[in-house]
């Protein structure tokens, strides 16, 4: 199944790590993406707490729809992601991935249609466990940490008050791009939001689609 074509994505899984302790950290991106399409949404999409995960069942433009955030840990985030591809009879090229990605500078995102895990754990997990990686992604950039931090710590800590303000701005557009996907095509969207930069020395060159 082509990833090219309108209305074939029937599952948004956003990576990240459950608990109040890990609210607002980088790598819960993929989380707070989710987040920010429940919020932008209209109709009503139904909660539910199945395959070692939240979900979120619902319709978008006549499409059927889920909003997923696994509850495994981003490690094996794989196991929740292809429980429910298996339950709900979804194949890899019907996922859309979102999670976060230092190699990106804050204030960036990338769509791709697919790829390697590129050394983030939860995508090699889900990887691993869909026995494929022929699904879109979309990267929400965190950076990387300077000086000698450890990256891991780097991704379990929170933005500073000027960070926040962009990632607020990436967060929102990132669940616009995820809303044109659904829309239109992968490759569409690529065109449109793989150059969006809001990062100090970015600019702004995107528009929204309700």
């Amino acid at each position: 199944m082509s990833v090219d074509s309108a209305h074939t994505l029937k599952l948004v899984a956003g990576l990240g790590n459950p608990g109040r302790e890990y609210e607002g950290t980088r790598h819960n991106a993929g989380f707070m993406v989710i987040d920010s399409l429940l919020e932008t949404l209209s109709g009503t999409f139904e909660k539910k707490e199945q395959c070692s995960s939240t979900f979120w069942e619902g319709r978008f433009r006549g499409s059927k729809l889920i909003l997923q955030k696994p509850l495994t840990f981003m490690n094996l985030s794989g196991k929740a992601v292809a429980s429910l591809c298996a339950r709900k009879k979804i194949s890899a090229p019907e996922m859309l991935l979102v999670y976060d990605d230092m190699d990106l500078p804050l204030g960036r995102m990338r769509i791709r249609k697919s790829g390697s895990g590129g050394g983030h754990n939860g995508v090699q997990s889900v990887i691993d466990e869909m026995g494929s990686q022929e699904f879109p992604r979309l990267r929400v950039g965190i950076g990387r940490s300077g000086g000698n931090n450890p990256q891991i710590d780097h991704v379990l800590s929170g933005f500073s008050s000027e960070e926040s303000e962009i990632f607020e701005k990436v967060r929102k557009e990132a669940a616009e791009a995820v809303k044109f996907m659904l829309s239109r095509d992968i490759e569409s969207a690529m065109n449109r939001y793989n150059n969006f930069d809001v990062s100090p020395s970015g600019e702004k060159k995107t528009e929204k689609i309700n």
